[in-house]
């Protein structure tokens, strides 16, 4: 009777809040597909995915530590054996995530360079704790345990008083070993004590204090969008939530849901078909290959190389995705070299390249036909080829591309038009310039700007 007396208050703000819920959009799949995508979110192309939370303390395989650890996966449970004390629980983490060299407007100013134009942090993953001093977490959280900070808050404000990156969030439905949850799971999902006390009202809290322009759903797979009030929730934010005219949403609103409804399309984790998609979809990508979350036992083998990440780029924008980059900060508020080094090395390819990535469309052919590693993208008549390989002895063969002489064909980055041969056959060989390694527009892949 006491747990029912503790969340009835809280029932009722989540009823309030979607019962008054009316509108152009109705709370099913057809009606809420049916709201056109906000168009900022098609022209950014490429945003930056922060993983951060308690999982950074042990930074132990995986951002799923604790879950690992507590289904006795024998490497997590040997390294709790050796490295803490007996009877030590996941809880007393939290106390050492501290975050005392988070500089959000440090972290600001790393994404604005690498030229990401939207931002996700995770406010809340499934281990249920929060980022920001949330009412429904109560001592589970960023201001109650840990820096002591509204982390989320300090970052949403840095983001959007230095740059002009978008702000969103990424919220996990559920929490592993929440007691309500647990419950509602032992019940076969037939009561809704979790949805109507934690999830639903974050949810709320999150779009009414921060007014994020994304949000990033996830942890919905065990149980319907009908458990968890998706569909309600979703005609709240579409019709009467103060972002409801700019928000964003993903495909993670229940089982069997990602790839058939939502906003944009995240299907899988790392998905990247390399072909092109009718819906808009989104490459949600990790630079450390093996953890969303930081982990402390990696290897330098472990990352994307600059070649890597610029691929899965072109690869993606080609066929009409955006490119979501995950990093995972350090418990103490750092995002370690080797990210900071990707992004920035990114960053400085966009500066020369960037009108062949933003707020493009995908063009008749994604990859040439003829010469792998070449991706195409488009912009009004105009025509990009992104070549990944510089060629040999600077020819470069295209099957796709046709040409004659009412084309140009330039580099960016390079001041000189290039000379191409036509076939009859259909193609062109594009010569490309000698130049020096100092002379390179770039280091990494080049572009061709076809008029």
């Amino acid at each position: 009777m006491n747990i029912f007396l503790k969340i009835f208050p809280v029932f009722l703000l989540v009823l309030c809040y979607l019962s008054v819920t009316q509108g152009k959009y109705t709370a099913d799949w057809v009606s809420l597909d049916s709201r056109p995508l906000p168009l900022w979110y098609d022209d950014v192309k490429i945003g930056i995915f922060i993983h951060w939370g308690v999982f950074a303390v042990p930074g132990f395989g995986s951002e799923w530590f604790w879950s690992n650890w507590k289904g006795n996966a024998s490497a997590y449970v040997d390294f709790m054996n050796k490295n803490y004390k007996p009877g030590f629980s996941y809880a007393e983490f939290g106390p050492m995530f501290t975050a005392e060299f988070y500089d959000p407007e440090k972290w600001a100013e790393l994404f604005e360079t690498s030229g990401a134009k939207y931002v996700v942090l995770t406010s809340k993953h499934h281990e249920g704790y929060t980022l920001w001093p949330s009412k429904v977490s109560w001592n589970w959280n960023a201001m109650d345990v840990g820096p002591k900070r509204d982390l989320l808050g300090d970052l949403a404000k840095a983001i959007r008083n230095k740059t002009d990156i978008h702000f969103g969030v990424y919220h996990s439905m559920f929490d592993w070993f929440h007691p309500l949850y647990l419950l509602d799971k032992q019940n076969n999902y037939k009561t809704q004590f979790f949805v109507d006390t934690k999830a639903l009202p974050e949810l709320f809290e999150l779009v009414n204090l921060y007014e994020p322009e994304v949000i990033w759903s996830d942890g919905d797979w065990e149980a319907t969008d009908t458990y968890w009030k998706a569909k309600e929730f979703l005609a709240w934010l579409y019709n009467e939530s103060p972002v409801k005219d700019k928000i964003v949403v993903n495909d993670r609103w229940g089982s069997n849901i990602p790839c058939h409804h939502g906003g944009y399309y995240t299907c899988t984790d790392r998905f990247n078909p390399k072909t092109l998609q009718t819906h808009k979809w989104e490459n949600a990508m990790t630079l450390d290959k093996g953890s969303w979350g930081f982990r402390r036992n990696v290897d330098l083998s472990g990352f994307l190389t600059v070649d890597e990440l610029i691929t899965t780029l072109a690869e993606t924008v080609s066929c009409g995705g955006n490119l979501l980059i995950n990093v995972g900060p350090t418990p103490d508020g750092r995002i370690i070299p080797i990210f900071e080094e990707r992004l920035r090395q990114l960053g400085s390819w966009l500066k020369v390249n960037g009108e062949s990535i933003y707020s493009t469309v995908p063009w008749t052919a994604q990859n040439d036909t003829l010469t792998p590693g070449v991706w195409y993208t488009s912009k009004g008549s105009t025509v990009y080829a992104i070549v990944l390989e510089w060629p040999k002895n600077n020819k470069l063969e295209l099957g796709s591309l046709n040409a004659d002489s009412s084309n140009k064909i330039y580099m960016l980055g390079y001041q000189n038009r290039l000379k191409f041969t036509s076939h009859a056959t259909g193609g062109v060989t594009i010569s490309f310039p000698y130049l020096s390694p100092n002379d390179m527009p770039c280091q990494w892949a080049w572009v061709l700007k076809v008029l």
